[in-house]
Parts: C-alpha cells; sequence; structure tokens
C-alpha cells in the first residue's frame, strides 16, 4: 500500500479524506466511501495503488472522445471502486463490488502503449480513475516523459488542490455530467451537482474536454433540464463536445430503455447552444 496524499490526522487517530468532496472521516481499520482508501493506524492509504483490473486499447472514440485525435487507439486501464454509487452503473462489477486485480509494472504499460502503431498514450477509465489519485499521478508522469498523451474519464468528483495537481499531467477528459438538477445527484448518485460543474469549469481552462450525459427516462430528460445543461455549458464555451447516451437498464436500476426519438428531440435542442453534439448507445 502507499500512504494517501490529502488527507489530514484527527484525534483518536481518525483521518479526514480530502481528495473528494465527500471529505470522509475514517476511523481507524475503515475505508472511505469510495472503498479505496483505508485508514491504518491513524494513516491513510491507498488500497488501489498498482492494482489493474481491466486492460484493453480502445478506440479513442468509445471514450467518448470525438475531438482529440480521431481514429487512433488509447491503452486503457481501470481498478476498483467509486467516489459515486449510481443506481444504474454501467460498470458496477469492478465500481462497487471487488473484482480480481492485477499488477503491471508502469514500465510494462510503456511498452504495450509503444507496441500499439495507433495507440496515442493512456487512459484512466472503467471505474472512477480520480481515487486511483496517487497511481495515476505517478503513472501519467512516466507517460508525459515518454511524449505520450493521458486522459481521464470521469465522474468529475474532486476537490481543486488535487484536480490542479492532476492537470499538470492530464491532456484530456470526458466528464460524465450525469444530470442537470442537483436532486438527481443526490438520490441517484449519492454525490451533488455544483462540485461537478465546478469541475468542468476548472478542466475547461486547462484541457481539452468533452462531456457525457446518460439520458435516463423521466429522471434526467425533460427539454428543459436538456436545454439549461446545454445553455450552461455554451457559456463556458459552445466548441465543448456534448454526448447525449441511450440508457439501458443496468445494476440497480429498472426503467426501460430511453426512446431513441427522446434522444433526436434532445439533440436538437442541446444543438441551439452548443456546435457538437452526438448520440452514443444507439
Amino acid at each position: 500500500m502507499v500512504e494517501a496524499r490529502y488527507y489530514e490526522k484527527l484525534e483518536n487517530k481518525k483521518v479526514r479524506c480530502k481528495l473528494c468532496p465527500h471529505g470522509c472521516v475514517i476511523l481507524p481499520g475503515n475505508t472511505g466511501f469510495c472503498r479505496a482508501r483505508q485508514n491504518v493506524d491513524g494513516k491513510l492509504y491507498s488500497l488501489n495503488y498498482g492494482y489493474i483490473s481491466s486492460i484493453a486499447f480502445d478506440p479513442i472514440e468509445k471514450k467518448p472522445l470525438y475531438h482529440f485525435y480521431p481514429g487512433s487507439s488509447i491503452l486503457s486501464i481501470g481498478t476498483f471502486g467509486c467516489s459515486f454509487k449510481c443506481l444504474h452503473c454501467q460498470n458496477y462489477e469492478i465500481s462497487q463490488l471487488t473484482p480480481n486485480v492485477f499488477e503491471v509494472d508502469t514500465e510494462r504499460l510503456i511498452e504495450l502503449a509503444k507496441k500499439d502503431k495507433d495507440c496515442i498514450g493512456i487512459a484512466f477509465t472503467y471505474n472512477e480513475p480520480t481515487i486511483w489519485f496517487e497511481y495515476v499521478l505517478d503513472v501519467a508522469k512516466r507517460f508525459k516523459e515518454e511524449g505520450f498523451k493521458t486522459v481521464l474519464v470521469t465522474n468529475g468528483y474532486l476537490n481543486e488542490e488535487p484536480l490542479l495537481e492532476l492537470l499538470e499531467v492530464i491532456d484530456a477528459a470526458n466528464i460524465d455530467l450525469k444530470a442537470f438538477n442537483d436532486e438527481f445527484y443526490k438520490k441517484v448518485c449519492r454525490g451533488d451537482l455544483e462540485s461537478v460543474k465546478r469541475f468542468i469549469e476548472i478542466c475547461s481552462q486547462k484541457i481539452h474536454i468533452e462531456i457525457t450525459t446518460l439520458i435516463i427516462p423521466t429522471l434526467n430528460d425533460s427539454e428543459e433540464e436538456i436545454e439549461n445543461l446545454a445553455k450552461w455549458l455554451s457559456s463556458i464555451d459552445d466548441r465543448i463536445p456534448l454526448h447525449l447516451t441511450r440508457y439501458f437498464p443496468r445494476y440497480k436500476m429498472t426503467l426501460p430503455p430511453t426512446p431513441k426519438e427522446t434522444l433526436f428531440k434532445l439533440r436538437e435542442i442541446a444543438k441551439k447552444y452548443l456546435m457538437y453534439v452526438y448520440l452514443g448507445n444507439i
């Protein structure tokens, strides 16, 4: 285990994690909300440092990033744990459960990336990469030293100080904007909208970003909500690509799939404010 960054020691060997907005106060022997950081005798440790649950070469468009080196591939890795507990999680086997993991040396990852002529670098994805903070930071630094690009696929739930440090070695991100109402974030994800909006605003000033919103019937599919979302994004930059994707039942959510017609309609609304709006999962 590697000692975690961004925490403070409290009385009676308790610690407060300062990585994400949850700000977990963790008793000795316990883990935080994300299940990836544990208090060991008054010190906070990263449980997933160096441990990989999933690895593959993916088209960059699968992240999805449509405006960042299109046509290339990227080495993609994930671990376990998440700072959200989304009822509809697409990768719950690794984000909410405990998968099999294995260690891969950073230099081996670089070797793999160099063997694929179309590979532009590494993506931290599949589960939530920001809770893998220490490992992502170290691996991204090495990949940058080798001239590769680095990508995050993230829920955008990270405090400003660690985010600014991480962005020094990240080139692009696809950020999930789960909805544009705080009730959805609290009830469905157990997070908050304002923290994610702030994350997006900061990233937009420093790296290439694209936004993904999974459209779920009755929960975040109203015309008014998507119009407000698109209007807000355009106030940052109307060239930010927005991916509206189709929901299918998954994990604990049993609502029926999103009608395609809903996506077509919402795309036209978003296009009134944004230059690039794409549909996914259709």
